[in-house]
């Protein structure tokens, strides 16, 4: 295994992930936000899971998205 390729793809991942999911959430809370759904002062419960085909691996992440 080349260590550097490795890595290098690794954080292409990541980096791809971190945007992605930023995105999405920042659109879900705006749309829940517009339709009365949330009133901007709660603090969101996430669960993010990241799973490998090829690998045992299914790891879940878990933590709180305070609005205010």
């Amino acid at each position: 295994m080349n260590e550097d390729i490795f890595n290098m793809e690794l954080r292409k991942l990541l980096k791809k992930v971190g945007v992605t999911s930023q995105r999405e959430i920042e659109q879900a809370v705006r749309d829940a936000l517009d339709s009365g759904k949330l009133t901007g002062n709660e603090t969101l419960k996430a669960k993010v899971r990241i799973s490998i085909e090829g690998l045992d691996l299914d790891y879940e992440i878990t933590g709180d998205i305070a609005l205010v």
